[in-house]
C-alpha cells in the first residue's frame, strides 16, 4: 500500500498523539544503519566472560593481539561496585564464574594483586567461597594454566567419537551448543595442556589459606546414595585412570577423528557453529596439536574476532559471543512493512531481500545425521556464516517474513520465484524436523535425552535442545501464514503441545527471550492464525495474565530473575521497549476491544520513550540458556530447586541490542492500524 494512502487510512479514527512521527523517525533510523551488502545486524550483549577468555586464550597460544588494551578497557568497564562481574545487566548478584575469570585475565595481562579492581573482586571471590562454586569451564581454564589440577576436572574422552548414533552419549544426543563445544574439550581433558606461568602471575593469592587447603574435588550430591550422579563420578575417575595409563590403544585414533570433524565444521569465518565457546577452545587445540600461527585454519579463527564480532563500546571493544544479521535482517523487514513501507517506497526492503535469499542454508548439517540425506536442506542460520545448524526459529521468523514480502512483489519475476521455492524448501524441513512430542526445538529434532544431562562436565547452561513453545509457536504461526490449517496432522500435535504448556497462570515460559512475556507473546498470535479465538479458554485467561503486568507508564518489563523466582513472572524491571511490543503484539493479535486500552496505553509508553528514533534499552531481554540443565522449563511454582540462584551461576542471558528498535516498531506499525479499525 502506497504510504499516502496508508497514513489517509490510519487517520480515520484517533491514534496516540505523535505515533506516526514516531514510526517515522525509528523507520529513518532504521534505514540509514542498514549495511553494504543490505543487512541489519545490531551488537549482542552478553557477560564478560568472552572478554576474559579471548585475553587468556592469547595468552596460551602466545598470540600479541592488538587489540588487548581495549578489550582489558571494556572489562573493566563492566566491573559492578561490590567488586564482581555479572550474567546480566542490573543483576542483583553477581556471577562467581565471570569474575573469577576476568580477575584472572586481568591477573595474566600484568594488574598487580594491590590493584583497587583486584582488591575489591578478590575480596569478593573469596567471601562467596570460589573454589566450592565455580563451574568446569573455569576449572578448565585455570587448568590450562596450573592453577587448577587437571585430575580434579570432569574427563570428556575423546573415544566418544566412536559411539554409533543410535547409543546414549554419542555426540548428537547432545544440543548443537553443546556438542560444537565439546570436541575441543575432549582433546583437552585428554593432553592435559599446562602454559606455565611465572611466578608473579601465579594466582596464590586467591589461596588465603594455602593452596594445600583448598578442596578441589568435584562435588558429589550424595556419596553413599544410588544415583545416575553418583555413577557417573565413579565413571569419571575410572576415565582419569586410564588417562594416565600408558596403554591407550585407541586415544590417537580419536583425536584424530576430532581434528577431522573439527576442521570439516570451521565455518567460512573462521569460527566454528557460529558462537564463541567451540570457537574458543578449538583455537587452543589446534595450538597444542602443532597449528602453526600461519596455518589456514588457525590464522582464520584468530582473525575472525577482527571481522565483524567486536563491538566498540566507549573507550573498549567488546567481543560478540554470537551474532543476529539474520535474525535481525528479517525482523527487521517485517518492522519496515508494518510501518507501511514497501518495495516500491523502500529500496532497503529489496537489498535485504537478495541478501537473505543468497544466505539459505543449503547443506546438510548436524541435523541430517538423525534425519538421512533425503530431507532437503532448507531454512537459515541464525548467523552469516555457519552452514552446519540452520535455526527452526530463524526458518518460522523468515517464512513469516518472505510471506509477507511476496505479496508485494511482481509476480512472474525472478525475486518472486526465489521467494517460492525458499518457502517450499524451508516448510518440508521445518516439518521433518518436528519432534515426536509435537513441538519444535532450535536445531535438533528429539534432543531430550535427560541421561546425558548427569555426566560431571554437565554443570553450566544446557546441553540438551527440547522443544519449546515459543519456537513451536513461531513455526506454527508461520505454516498458518502459507495456508496450513489446524487439522493438519502436525499442527493438530503442535497445538496440543502448546495448550499443554501454558501455565496455571495463563502465561508461556519464554525459552529464548525473558520470560513468560515472550513466550505468551508467540503464543497467542499462532493461536489467533488457526482459528482460536477470544473466547478460547487459553486466549482469555492469556489476555487476562499480559493486562494484569502492564506498568502504570503503559509499558510491560520482566526481569532475568523471573527464571528463578516465580513472583517475578511477567514483572521486576522497569518497562522495556521489546517487552512492551511483544505483549502489545500478543494483545493486538486476538483483537478483543475490551483491550484497546492496553494497546494505547503501550503506544503513548513507546511514543514517550523514544529518544533520537530509538529507544534505550540496558535490560537483557534475550536468553541463551535459563541455566536449567535440561534445556527445558523447571517447574519452580511446584517448589523445585536447582542449584543457581537469581544471579544465574549456570545462565547465559542475552542483550539483543535491535530487539529495543525492530519490536517497538512493528507493534507501533500494527497498532496504528489495529487502532483507527
Amino acid at each position: 500500500m502506497p504510504e499516502e494512502t496508508y497514513q489517509k487510512s490510519a487517520k480515520t479514527k484517533e491514534s496516540p498523539k505523535g505515533l506516526r512521527e514516531t514510526i517515522r523517525s525509528a523507520i529513518d533510523w532504521l534505514k540509514v544503519r542498514q549495511e553494504s551488502d543490505g543487512i541489519w545486524c545490531g551488537p549482542l550483549e552478553t557477560n564478560c566472560c568472552m572478554e576474559a577468555q579471548w585475553i587468556l586464550a592469547m595468552y596460551f597460544i602466545g598470540f600479541d593481539d592488538p587489540k588487548k588494551p581495549k578489550v582489558l578497557q571494556y572489562i573493566l568497564d563492566r566491573q559492578r561496585e561490590d567488586g564482581a562481574w555479572d550474567v546480566y545487566y542490573d543483576s542483583e548478584h553477581g556471577d562467581i564464574n565471570t569474575t573469577l575469570e576476568c580477575y584472572f585475565a586481568l591477573r595474566i595481562s600484568g594488574f598487580d594483586p594491590d590493584d583497587p579492581v583486584l582488591v575489591k573482586a578478590r575480596k569478593w571471590l573469596i567471601e562467596n567461597k570460589w573454589v566450592e562454586r565455580i563451574r568446569v569451564f573455569t576449572k578448565y581454564w585455570l587448568a590450562l594454566f596450573g592453577q587448577w589440577p587437571w585430575a580434579h576436572t570432569p574427563v570428556l574422552p575423546p573415544e566418544i567419537m566412536f559411539l554409533p548414533k543410535w547409543c546414549p552419549f554419542n555426540i548428537y544426543d547432545f544440543a548443537a551448543w553443546a556438542r560444537a563445544t565439546m570436541m575441543p574439550i575432549a582433546i583437552l581433558t585428554a593432553r592435559r595442556p599446562i602454559k606455565e606461568l611465572p611466578e608473579d602471575l601465579q594466582l596464590d593469592e586467591l589461596f588465603p589459606e594455602g593452596r594445600d587447603k583448598a578442596d578441589y574435588r568435584l562435588p558429589c550430591k550424595n556419596e553413599s546414595g544410588i544415583s545416575w550422579e553418583n555413577f557417573f563420578m565413579k565413571l569419571d575417575h575410572m576415565l582419569h585412570a586410564y588417562n594416565r595409563s600408558p596403554i591407550k590403544p585407541f586415544r590417537e585414533s580419536a583425536i584424530k577423528l576430532i581434528l577431522q570433524w573439527l576442521l570439516e565444521h570451521q565455518d567460512e569465518d573462521g569460527a566454528w557453529g557460529g558462537i564463541q565457546p567451540p570457537w574458543i577452545y578449538a583455537i587452543i587445540v589446534m595450538h597444542i596439536e602443532g597449528f602453526a600461527m600461519d596455518q589456514i585454519n588457525m590464522s582464520r579463527a584468530i582473525d575472525a574476532f577482527n571481522l565483524h564480532w567486536q563491538v566498540k563500546r566507549g573507550d573498549g571493544i567488546m567481543l560478540q559471543a554470537s551474532e543476529s544479521p539474520i535474525w535481525d535482517t528479517f525482523l527487521s523487514m517485517t518492522a519496515l512493512m508494518d510501518s507501511g513501507e514497501t518495495p516500491g517506497t523502500c529500496p532497503e526492503l529489496l537489498k535485504a531481500l537478495d541478501y537473505v535469499l543468497a544466505k539459505e542454508n543449503r547443506y546438510h548439517g548436524d541435523w541430517s545425521v538423525k534425519l538421512g540425506k533425503h530431507v532437503e536442506p532448507g531454512g537459515w542460520a541464525f548467523q552469516r556464516a555457519n552452514n552446519y545448524y540452520p535455526d527452526i526459529d530463524d526458518a518460522a521468523i523468515a517464512i513469516c517474513t518472505l510471506k509477507r514480502i511476496q505479496k508485494l512483489l511482481p509476480r512472474e519475476t525472478t525475486r518472486a520465484r526465489r521467494v517460492d521455492s525458499a518457502i517450499r524448501r524451508t516448510i518440508n524441513w521445518i516439518l521433518a524436523m518436528q519432534s515426536s512430542n509435537g513441538g519444535w526445538a532450535a536445531f535438533d529434532k528429539d534432543n531430550t535425552r535427560e541421561l546425558v544431562t548427569k555426566i560431571p562436565f554437565c554443570d553450566f547452561g544446557e546441553v540438551l535442545d527440547p522443544p519449546s513453545a515459543d519456537v513451536t509457536a513461531h513455526v506454527v504461526e508461520s505454516l498458518a501464514m502459507c495456508g496450513f490449517s489446524r487439522n493438519h496432522p502436525a499442527l493438530e500435535k503442535a497445538l496440543k503441545y502448546l495448550y499443554s504448556e501454558q501455565e496455571d497462570d495463563g502465561s508461556w515460559f519464554g525459552r529464548w527471550g525473558v520470560n513468560y512475556i515472550y513466550g505468551t507473546g508467540a503464543v497467542l498470535p499462532a493461536l489467533m492464525a488457526l482459528g482460536d479465538t477470544k473466547e478460547t479458554p487459553a486466549v482469555r485467561k492469556a489476555l487476562e495474565w499480559l493486562a494484569s503486568k502492564q506498568n502504570a507508564d503503559g509499558g510491560w518489563g520482566e526481569s532475568v530473575a523471573s527464571y528463578m523466582e516465580p513472583k517475578y513472572s511477567g514483572t521486576g524491571i522497569p518497562s522495556t521497549a521489546s517487552q512492551t511490543a511483544w505483549a502489545m503484539m500478543a494483545i493486538m493479535s486476538v483483537g478483543d476491544k475490551n483491550y484497546d486500552d492496553s494497546v494505547r496505553k503501550g503506544c503513548e509508553f513507546l511514543i514517550a520513550a523514544q529518544k533520537d528514533g530509538s529507544w534505550d534499552e540496558p535490560y537483557y531481554t534475550g536468553t541463551g540458556f535459563p541455566g536449567y540443565g535440561l534445556g527445558a522449563k523447571v517447574d519452580l511454582r511446584a517448589g523445585a530447586t536447582l542449584p543457581q540462584g537469581k544471579e544465574l551461576a549456570r545462565g547465559f542471558m542475552l542483550n539483543y541490542n535491535w530487539y529495543r528498535h525492530y519490536f517497538p516498531l512493528t507493534a507501533l506499525g500494527r497498532a496504528e492500524k489495529y487502532l483507527s479499525r
